[in-house]
């Protein structure tokens, strides 16, 4: 069973949508006891970081998530899913701290790009870790959907797994040990995304 945190994320049912096509068994969770038997955790996200945090927060899930990623089992971030494993953030001069699983921060697109703020649409991946799981038959070059203002810089480069270019070259996904985290939307990159995903509960049965 793959728990799909459930905390007022506008993307939840077509996450959960995607998750039940690749033939995951998927409970939704919104208290932490739904996370303690599951396989996998997968943690959507659209929206503000702030939002996000405070949100888990409020129903026990940041701590539970923690726990949860102590315990060796596959976790998957998705947007601002994947932002809130960070240490902070510059969105809206944020004050939530995130899980700081993975040291970094999250940062805007510099408006010197003269690329519109937010990216959306679809954009390649340049796959850096070709060994990651979650790549497992998907080219490189491959196209994935993104929708968002801002992205995480990694402190350590060896966990970026896949990169980007929009007016300057981002981590577009991040793998270590046991978390997996994507900035762009796995539910909404057709194909590709379906990939991933059946990759990810892969690692879970």
């Amino acid at each position: 069973m793959i728990a799909l945190l459930d905390y007022g994320s506008g993307n939840l049912r077509s996450v959960h949508k995607a998750l039940l096509k690749v033939g995951a068994n998927v409970r939704i969770v919104q208290h932490p006891d739904g996370m303690r038997d599951a396989r996998a955790v997968v943690l959507p996200g659209v929206g503000a970081f702030d939002d996000c945090i405070n949100a888990l927060r409020k129903q026990e899930l940041l701590e539970a998530s923690r726990e949860f990623i102590k315990s060796g089992r596959p976790f998957l971030g998705i947007c601002v899913g994947y932002q809130a494993l960070f240490e902070k953030s510059e969105e809206f001069n944020s004050c939530a701290a995130g899980l700081a699983i993975l040291p970094g921060k999250v940062v805007r697109f510099s408006e010197r790009s003269g690329l519109k703020i937010p990216q959306i649409g679809w954009n390649q991946l340049e796959i850096v870790r070709p060994d990651c799981p979650l790549y497992r038959g998907v080219a490189n070059g491959s196209y994935v959907y993104f929708v968002h203002s801002f992205f995480p810089k990694p402190a350590d480069e060896a966990i970026v797994a896949t990169r980007t270019e929009y007016g300057e070259t981002f981590a577009s996904s991040v793998w270590r040990d046991n978390v997996f985290a994507t900035q762009f939307h796995p539910e909404k990159s057709q194909k590709v995304g379906l990939q991933l995903l059946s990759n990810f509960v892969a690692l879970a049965s």
